[in-house]
């Protein structure tokens, strides 16, 4: 059985006092949940904060990016041993990343290997444009991505990431994906081409998020789908009561 997990993107939002306010208001009832794995993905200023905040409290902390890089000349980044001091998770490849900040199947392997060598666990974000959709390339593109983000890897390393399926034309429109179609692209795409990789039996360990305009009314039904496996949450992060009723629909 495959733990649900699920995961807060907060973006570029919030400043220091509204994340430690949000994470006050949001960490009794968090901590209190059982039968779900939980994060939240502040921006990368307020990491070592929320480290301190969340110790113990079993609520993990994840940085929405890093660098594949030790270490070296590249300003503005953050290399991997950096985010594994404070975070247990690291969200790699999302598509603003792969549309604003020219990221690549390449890249996001990369960072995959990078971020598994220090004892991270990626969420790796695979998903397709509304263009690609409507003409028929889900499969395609969402394929590419998942076998592209994870060339390489054997599968004792595959078992330790965590797939969020993220239909692009869903994320911050409140479009979602129909549960049916989310499980359909789950199990159809995503986990065959993780079994072409790996194997059937750790194609089946891998959990795999659902993200896109996940809501507290609609996490249940997604939920309640076979091969989704928790989500990756952008605007209902944000609101303490949301993201509370989201965990609480993964736990069952």
């Amino acid at each position: 059985m495959r733990t649900r997990f699920v995961a807060g993107n907060w973006k570029m939002n919030k400043t220091g006092e509204e994340t430690r306010v949000l994470v006050a208001e949001m960490l009794p009832e968090l901590s209190a949940i059982k039968g779900a794995d939980k994060a939240v993905c502040p921006p990368a200023p307020y990491l070592m904060s929320l480290a301190n905040l969340l110790a113990g409290s079993g609520v993990g902390l994840g940085a929405q990016n890093m660098h594949w890089e030790a270490s070296g000349a590249f300003t503005g980044e953050i290399a991997p041993k950096m985010v594994a001091e404070f975070c247990q998770y690291v969200i790699l490849g999302h598509s603003e990343r792969r549309a604003y900040f020219g990221e690549t199947d390449e890249m996001v392997n990369k960072k995959v290997k990078a971020a598994l060598a220090v004892g991270l666990t990626p969420i790796m974000c695979v998903g397709e444009t509304l263009d690609e959709n409507e003409a028929g390339q889900t499969a395609a593109v969402v394929s590419r991505q998942t076998k592209g983000g994870l060339a390489g890897l054997t599968p004792e390393e595959a078992v330790k990431i965590v797939v969020a399926y993220e239909p692009v034309w869903a994320i911050g429109t409140g479009r979602a994906a129909t549960s049916q179609q989310a499980q359909d692209v789950h199990a159809n795409v995503v986990r065959k081409s993780l079994a072409d990789l790996f194997g059937k039996d750790a194609a089946e360990a891998i959990r795999i998020q659902y993200g896109g305009s996940v809501n507290a009314k609609n996490a249940a039904e997604l939920f309640g789908m076979p091969d989704i496996d928790g989500a990756l949450v952008g605007g209902a992060s944000l609101k303490a009561p949301d993201f509370i009723a989201i965990v609480k629909a993964a736990a069952g």
